[in-house]
């Protein structure tokens, strides 16, 4: 065992060996006042329920009071137990008391950096950070989020987060230390939000959908004080059918929907901007209340998705959303461009794609006759079902209304019969399928990665398949549906040579030696 070496006369001694502490940091201290902010607007309508209902019991105000504390409570013990830091390879994320929970993502994996702050967080000047690493699209499935730093400190880390090979982050500590604000870039404005966009918002029918989630979350409590709404409408309206009662009840809920939607679209949208920054990622900002920021990279951009809802599609407009690793099809994360007219939506893409021409407006093959007769056979033959069945076991009154839907649905099967369409260019191959909401996909070929082929008994007498593109991206697999046995195999193999290749081969000689014998 070594011993420490004589230090020489007059010579002070060298100081003992350290080891470096590692840099962790908690969330912002305003967030103590932040969270349950948040948490006691969605627990509100509980607690008033609990003051102002029954006869004045003073368990209901203790209850009251024990679910306001309990809110506290929690929210500092989250903010006690969460620390986190980020180095050269990785950002790590520790939190939780009796149940700790350790996140770690590699920084060469983060796809998407996306800041979030609702009304609360606004306030105290605070942000949510969620890293998006894959193509999950549920919080807290996917990556890791900081919940809540500074708006500072959340532009910082989207800039640091999505550039590789860059210097550790030292991260001003909660407690008050103050970096210098860092200069930003300028970007280049690819869109931004027109207020004669609004007329899109009614035929979004986002109003109707608002009129059934407060609906829904109104019966709940509803059902909670006893009371049951929708139960007592329903037997009401078979004791006493109307058919003027259901035309005005259909007129009252167009116009509610009507006047919700343009405020709806406003809450989401405003303020919407679209860029391209210098450090090679798409980002697209918006929002009124809750204000939202999702940057993505450029070089994992796959294709874009033209969506066209069919009354949107009928005042000539469309929405956009990327085709993109790290944001799945699902929710709204991956929208670059709200309701707008079709002209801008395809500027948008030319763009985003950076192409003379929107691939999206390629000239679509036609698939054969016998995919008509497959959609009007779908969309029209449940109705049919549906009918027969409320003849027999329903009030006399009940079948003539999925009647009187049957030309609605054979219209909505000859139209998705006219939406199916492929086409391939030198970089992209081209899908577009359904007719309540038409998608028009633009897909890199370079990023297809397989094939699905399905072929159900119905489409094998048909002599038609439906060949599905598989993808790192977006929602993983977009399909060209009802095509043609032969020409859907020969634009697999053309728009990605080699990949199905030996299968046509071996299919090819067995079908000449049938022909042979």
């Amino acid at each position: 065992m070594s011993t420490p070496a004589e230090v020489p006369a007059g010579l002070p001694a060298a100081p003992e060996f350290v080891e470096p502490l590692q840099e962790w940091h908690r969330l912002h201290v305003r967030m103590l006042v932040v969270r349950p902010l948040n948490e006691g607007v969605a627990m509100l309508v509980p607690i008033l329920v609990l003051l102002f209902t029954g006869n004045g019991e003073k368990w209901r105000l203790i209850a009251s009071g024990a679910t306001v504390a309990a809110i506290l409570a929690f929210s500092y013990l989250i903010w006690r137990t969460t620390r986190y830091r980020i180095t050269d390879d990785q950002v790590e994320l520790h939190t939780g008391l009796l149940t700790r929970k350790q996140l770690a993502v590699p920084r060469d994996r983060i796809r998407t950096v996306d800041l979030t702050s609702k009304p609360g967080h606004r306030i105290f000047g605070l942000s949510a950070v969620r890293i998006g690493t894959g193509q999950q699209d549920v919080p807290g499935t996917d990556g890791l989020t900081l919940d809540a730093v500074t708006q500072e400190e959340a532009e910082r880390l989207r800039l640091l987060l999505l550039q590789k090979g860059v210097a550790p982050w030292t991260a001003q500590a909660a407690e008050g230390e103050h970096a210098e604000p860092v200069p930003l870039p300028e970007s280049e404005v690819i869109s931004q939000l027109d207020l004669k966009w609004l007329k899109f918002a009614p035929l979004s029918l986002s109003g109707l959908v608002a009129i059934g989630a407060l609906f829904g979350v109104l019966s709940n409590y509803a059902d909670d004080l006893g009371l049951h709404p929708v139960r007592d409408l329903w037997e009401w309206l078979f004791e006493n059918p109307s058919l003027a009662l259901f035309a005005g009840f259909l007129v009252l809920l167009a116009v509610v929907g009507l006047v919700l939607s343009i405020p709806l679209y406003i809450l989401q949208f405003w303020n919407y901007r679209l860029t391209r920054e210098p450090d090679g990622t798409l980002r697209v900002q918006r929002g009124l209340l809750t204000t939202r920021s999702v940057s993505v990279e450029e070089q994992r951009l796959r294709g874009v998705d033209v969506q066209e809802p069919l009354l949107v599609r009928a005042g000539k407009g469309a929405k956009l959303a990327a085709v993109t690793t790290g944001l799945g099809s699902k929710g709204e994360s991956n929208l670059l461009l709200p309701p707008a007219p079709l002209s801008v939506a395809h500027q948008v893409s030319r763009d985003v794609l950076k192409v003379g021409n929107d691939p999206t407006t390629l000239r679509l093959r036609k698939h054969p006759f016998a995919a008509l007769r497959r959609s009007m056979f779908r969309h029209v033959l449940p109705w049919v079902v549906i009918a027969v069945g409320l003849a027999i076991w329903a009030p006399s009154w009940a079948w003539p209304i999925p009647m009187a839907i049957l030309p609605f649905a054979a219209l909505v099967g000859w139209d998705n019969y006219r939406s199916l369409g492929n086409a391939l260019d030198e970089r992209y191959l081209v899908t577009r399928n359904n007719s309540l909401v038409r998608s028009t996909v633009a897909l890199q070929r370079t990023g297809i990665i397989g094939w699905r082929i399905q072929r159900s008994f119905f489409q094998r007498r048909s002599g038609l398949m439906t060949i599905g593109a598989t993808t790192a991206a977006g929602a993983g697999i977009y399909h060209v549906t009802d095509v043609g046995e032969s020409h859907g195999l020969a634009l697999a193999d053309e728009a990605v040579p080699d990949l199905l290749r030996p299968f046509l081969i071996d299919s090819t000689v067995d079908g000449q030696a049938e022909r042979n014998d």
